[in-house]
């Protein structure tokens, strides 16, 4: 998009409705992945016809990159994708409509010539590129990854200046190193069907505490293995985790009351019903019936709030994301009223809209 293209644009974009601006968005996804499809047939197109010699790169990677201005990874992905699709055109038919994105087809791609591409494709549609990697192992199955625990060697520190120069330099904004942004967390990846690899680094009070758990589990878990280790201490802080948020224990708690609870605090019978009607996940509806399917850091809600007297009660709690318990307070509030009390501003909440006639 030109300079003077997005300089019109901003502000119509600026000036939508939010239904207008959800509707213009998913238009723009869907003309993209139409462009994305049209792309990777034209990179196909000209990688058969090898016109890159012409422009006197030596391959096709080296025209987009050198030419094209593509990154490596963009690069290599759109080239596995294209030279797949020159025999499954289904590949560019899914790209165009949605039904399978850039990343999954670069995931398939090296399992089509396994068996029917077609199902294998038909299999992976509308699926997330962890969902997709977890239906390929099924196909090529690794083994498990080695148990290992080794000392991570630490890079030796860059030496400090002892010049009066090179340490007025070192000072300078300029001249310190810039650290590139830690990597994001990785999920685990699948090895096999129901097996995963994981791996971190840790501390030596990790490894101690590691040490004495293996010794203490001797008689359950022979082997000293860390991942059966690990499961353990995991499904017990889960117990414990759970019991506290929400009230779970494995013994039939009491009913919770009638009228529910007028202070602000939710009781934990309350707290356990409500977790277990609501499925422990958020139970925000949009407009069109569908159900936000997130399960962290879920929020005690009060449909009618607890400021306009709200009781804390069964029928009048329910489970929320922090996302959509803070977007049903705006919309009930007010975005103004919620931003002066994010920021510890006091204020009384507005009246109640009156109700219709």
């Amino acid at each position: 998009m030109s300079d003077q293209l997005l300089q019109r644009q901003l502000p119509v974009i600026f000036g939508l409705t939010d239904r207008e601006l959800l509707r213009r968005l998913g238009e723009l996804v869907r003309a993209s992945r139409r462009v994305e499809a049209v792309l990777i047939a034209h990179i196909a197109e000209v990688d058969a016809r090898r016109l890159y010699a012409r422009e006197a790169k030596p391959s096709m990677f080296a025209y987009c990159t050198e030419v094209l201005n593509l990154s490596e990874q963009e690069a290599y992905l759109r080239i596995s994708v294209a030279r797949a699709a020159r025999q499954h055109p289904l590949l560019l038919t899914m790209l165009a409509d949605g039904r399978l994105h850039l990343t999954g087809a670069g995931r398939i791609v090296p399992h089509l010539a396994d068996g029917d591409a077609a199902a294998l494709l038909e299999r992976a549609a509308f699926k997330s590129r962890r969902a997709i990697e977890e239906m390929l192992v099924a196909f090529s199955p690794q083994s498990d990854a080695p148990t290992l625990v080794r000392r991570v060697p630490i890079p030796s520190s860059t030496p400090v200046p002892t010049s009066p120069a090179a340490t007025a330099l070192s000072r300078t904004p300029d001249a310190s190193p810039r650290l590139p942004p830690a990597p994001p967390p990785q999920a685990p990846r699948p090895l096999a069907p129901d097996r995963y690899k994981v791996q971190f680094t840790v501390g030596a009070a990790f490894c101690r505490k590691l040490d004495r758990a293996k010794d203490l589990t001797r008689c359950s878990i022979p082997g000293g293995d860390i991942a059966a280790i690990l499961e353990v201490a995991l499904t017990e802080m889960l117990s414990r985790l759970e019991a506290r948020r929400f009230a779970l224990t494995k013994k039939a708690g009491a009913d919770p009351p009638e009228g529910g609870s007028t202070g602000r605090h939710v009781p934990a019978a309350v707290r356990r019903e409500v977790f277990r009607r609501d499925g422990g996940r958020c139970r925000f509806v949009n407009s069109e019936g569908a159900r936000c399917s997130t399960c962290t850091l879920l929020e005690f809600h009060h449909v009618h709030p607890y400021a306009r007297g709200g009781a804390a009660s069964l029928a009048n709690i329910q489970l929320m994301c922090r996302t959509h318990n803070a977007h049903l307070a705006e919309r009930e509030f007010g975005a103004a009223h919620m931003e002066r009390f994010r920021k510890g501003a006091p204020s009384r909440p507005p009246p109640a809209a009156p109700s219709p006639a």
